[in-house]
């Protein structure tokens, strides 16, 4: 008899980190970066309503969403219905149900608070449940000394795959636009820098902890959920995975490391 050290043994006590681990954890990742996105596109789109653009206007939402727009208290509740049968975002991904967003009128505060929740909300197949907060504030950092959007998000969220396994995530990112934050009008020309760390419980107890040990980086013109840039760390029972995004190039391509050992896998398997 052989043993495969890449395959889980569902006992919670796996001292490995399989390919597939790591690529359904990019799963996740790139449900949160689109819902993120969403979240932050309403929020403009409402704060530049009555603003004349100095170029075409670029919807990050495709054709087939419908918003509802209203205004009670003092706080706008946007909901973003993708319908039964789901809409397909220019990244290629697939959503359907609700997102609810909520946020302040006073789009003159130095900060923001955006709030929102799902309504039989699908991702890639994926149910997504739970909350998530954005903290919204224009400031400089380490990563840009002009002045620019920063979002703290606080993520706790569950996530049902289509086979019926479910996973939990928990943690915070810190989401800077760096380029392109000016033209609210056009999404594509936006380059942004996350960083932060989070846990995710596989359905077999295994827990994963991520970390952004460099910044990742993604490009609105690519339209891939997936960073171009940047350093991930995966811990789980001891055993550690390197994830590396590469020089920018655009595509779905990672470099991870393993016991010194480095392949390459793609993140859209």
């Amino acid at each position: 008899m052989s043993c495969n050290s890449d395959e889980n043994t569902n006992d919670g006590t796996a001292k490995t980190i399989s390919n597939d681990e790591i690529i359904t954890n990019s799963k996740i990742d790139a449900s949160i970066e689109d819902v993120t996105n969403i979240a932050e596109d309403q929020f403009t789109a409402q704060q530049n309503i009555n603003n004349k653009p100095d170029g075409l206007i670029k919807n990050f939402l495709p054709s087939c969403a419908t918003v509802t727009t209203a205004l009670t208290n003092n706080t706008w509740t946007k909901t973003v219905d993708f319908g039964i049968e789901g809409c397909t975002l220019e990244n290629g991904n697939s959503v359907k149900g609700k997102m609810v967003i909520s946020f302040s009128n006073d789009f003159s505060a130095s900060t923001q608070t955006i709030s929102y929740t799902f309504e039989g909300f699908y991702h890639n197949g994926k149910k997504l449940q739970g909350s998530k907060s954005i903290v919204r504030t224009k400031k400089a950092t380490a990563l840009q000394s002009e002045v620019h959007p920063v979002l703290t998000a606080a993520i706790d969220l569950t996530i049902t795959f289509d086979d019926g396994g479910v996973y939990t995530r928990k943690g915070t990112l810190t989401k800077e636009t760096i380029a392109g934050y000016d033209t609210w009008f056009n999404w594509e020309d936006n380059v942004t820098v996350v960083t932060g760390s989070g846990t995710t419980t596989f359905p077999n107890g295994d827990t994963f902890s991520a970390e952004i040990t460099t910044p990742l980086e993604f490009n609105g013109t690519c339209k891939k959920p997936f960073a171009l840039k940047g350093i991930l760390s995966i811990t789980k029972n001891g055993a550690n995975a390197i994830v590396d995004y590469g020089n920018g190039d655009c595509n779905t391509l990672v470099n991870v490391t393993k016991d010194g050992i480095t392949t390459e896998i793609d993140l859209k398997k």
